[in-house]
């Protein structure tokens, strides 16, 4: 085998588009070929899926279709495929690979990964003293009063390894981390132990950046103009090398761009502090270098790695109970009193706030003074209700609504399927005891258990980064620009909460940026994140900061009540602020 593994992924979620498995494995020699579809909301989705349809499934069924597609191309080639849409249900997504296998006469051979389904051990876990705290409130499971649907711990990489190094052709893994289908395959090529922590944490890096597609190759990206084409966007390649440093690039003739603005905004997603934590390693981020080696080729070297922690993240969905609502178009003279009237004339006509479990109103004023267009003149106003008995936010509550159409504000207007109704699903983030992960590899009529590296007999090491100067800008603030002129940004969801990453293209940016950039001042550009909790991180080896803002998306994207529920959009929100600013940062 070469010095080099080449690892690409196809998928970044369930629903990017099918067609990228087979275009990456023909467009250029690769090694292994990932998918990532696993978010917390998808869990959700499998969960439905196996309700309504059948305990047989609770897989990502999308993945069939790219595997078909791959398969001849893949064992003529001998591409290994590593993917999570397992899902739910990764033994039965494993059938039914065999079933496109011997259908196809082919000679592939297929492990599965289990173990990480907490939900049959809910009791056990219990009765031995486990709270599974939510991380973000700190409530304890088992004194809710909200029911679990699915329990699932991020297992690691060591048993997609352990596939491999039995001779698996393809991997179904359940739900594990986003990077472990890529620390996986890097730590079966190159042999790694348990503790190589500096090589695993740059694969760590590796497979963070990777894991969300066409983010890390053009897609997203603040400087969107910077990219050459959109069309055929590239999808990323990870060319691991055996110290864990790495090159990120694309396909040639495709379209993108992989930079070093690409890939430190996509380092930035969905992040909080800079120690980014694995049950296989945490990886420091705050160490690692970025440098452009040449044209679509990005080469990541230096991050440091340390002991993994001693619990497994949980990803756990509650039924939430029922929710409701309306949009309303408010338009023209007297918004906040059209507002008013309609609140209080809705609510008394239900019977009033107080009997449901949440009630969340917002006025968005996005109408102009002097409009010159019907569209110009319009605000909205949004309205949820949420409760654990489904009749008081179901059909009644509607027509109530309904009712009103002829008999209140000037201009009445609604609009019909903006807000979701029905049952929802609540999200609890919570850590368990890695000694309780049971973890098992399913090849060739073998079941292999996998024990997390925490509960081995290694040495405990934490690397403690050297601190980095950064260069101070003494000029006075004299010119205005928009805060997106210079800086750029990613954000993204995390459970209830959300990220906001920044970073500057240059050192003088950045010297104002770290100064500038308080919490104080981030609030005061974006005053309706005044009430929430915010932390601010420092990565000055890649120019950045993030902030990481406590409960802004209350109990993660399936309850959220926010027009953008996974805060994708907070990062170019900040870019449309004016700030003042030095002219000498101006190049």
């Amino acid at each position: 085998m070469s010095e080099v593994i080449k690892i690409a992924n196809c998928s970044g979620f369930y629903g990017d588009n099918l067609s990228i498995a087979k275009k990456m494995v023909e467009g250029g020699p690769i090694d292994v070929l990932t998918g990532d579809y696993l978010a917390e909301l998808t869990m959700t989705i499998l969960y439905n899926q196996k309700i309504k349809r059948g305990e047989n499934l609770g897989y990502v069924g999308t993945f069939l279709k790219q595997f078909r597609d791959v398969a001849k191309l893949c064992n003529d080639q001998k591409i290994k495929i590593v993917s999570n849409a397992g899902g739910l249900n990764p033994a039965s997504m494993a059938a039914e690979v065999e079933n496109i296998i011997n259908e196809l006469k082919l000679d592939l051979k297929v492990a599965y990964i289990d173990g990480d389904d907490l939900m049959p051990r809910l009791d056990e876990l219990s009765s031995s003293g486990e709270k599974l705290k939510n991380i973000d409130k700190n409530n304890d499971l088992f004194s809710y009063e909200k029911k679990p649907l699915t329990a699932n711990a991020y297992l690691g990489a060591w048993g997609i390894k352990e596939a491999l190094d039995n001779g698996a052709d393809v991997v179904i893994c359940p739900r594990v981390t986003d990077a472990a289908v890529v620390i996986g395959p890097a730590a079966w090529k190159f042999n790694w132990s348990r503790n190589d922590y500096d090589q695993l944490a740059g694969a760590l890096a590796a497979g963070h950046i990777i894991e969300c597609g066409a983010q890390a190759t053009g897609g997203n990206y603040s400087f969107f103009k910077e990219v050459p084409s959109f069309k055929d966007i590239g999808y990323p390649i990870a060319e691991i090398n055996q110290d864990g440093s790495f090159i990120i690039t694309k396909h040639p003739n495709t379209g993108g761009l992989v930079s070093i603005g690409t890939v430190t905004a996509q380092l930035l997603y969905e992040i909080g502090s800079p120690a980014y934590v694995n049950p296989d390693v945490i990886s420091h981020f705050d160490t690692l270098r970025i440098e452009q080696e040449a044209e679509d080729r990005v080469f990541v070297s230096g991050c440091r790695g340390s002991s993994p922690p001693k619990d497994h993240k949980v990803c756990i969905n509650l039924a939430g109970g029922f929710r409701n609502g309306t949009e309303l178009l408010l338009t023209g003279l007297d918004i906040e009193e059209k507002a008013k009237l309609i609140t209080e004339t809705i609510f008394d006509s239900v019977g009033g706030k107080e009997q449901f479990d949440k009630v969340d109103i917002q006025l968005h004023r996005t109408d102009k003074e002097n409009p010159e267009s019907n569209e110009q003149a319009q605000a909205f106003l949004r309205i949820d209700v949420m409760s654990q008995n489904s009749d008081l936010v179901g059909r009644l509550f509607s027509a109530k609504i309904i009712e009103l159409a002829l008999a209140n504000f000037p201009g009445w207007t609604g609009r019909s399927g903006v807000v979701p109704s029905g049952p929802y699903i609540e999200y609890w983030p919570a850590l368990v005891d890695s000694k309780f992960i049971k973890e098992k590899v399913h090849f060739d009529g073998k079941t292999i258990e996998v024990i997390p590296t925490s509960q081995q007999d290694f040495e405990e090491v934490y690397y403690q980064k050297e601190p980095t100067e950064v260069k101070k800008i003494t000029e006075n603030p004299d010119t205005e620009i928009f805060f997106g002129d210079i800086f750029g940004t990613r954000s993204g969801d995390k459970g209830g909460c959300a990220n906001l990453g920044v970073w500057s293209k240059n050192s003088e940016a950045y010297g104002f940026l770290f100064d500038f950039l308080t919490v104080d001042t981030l609030k005061e550009l974006l005053p309706d994140l005044k009430s929430f909790e915010i932390d601010r991180f420092e990565l000055p080896n890649i120019l950045s900061l993030n902030f990481y803002i406590h409960g802004i998306l209350q109990d993660g994207v399936s309850s959220s009540t926010r027009m953008d529920g996974q805060a994708k959009s907070l990062g170019e929100y900040l870019r449309a602020k004016k700030i003042n600013v030095p002219k000498i940062i101006l190049k």
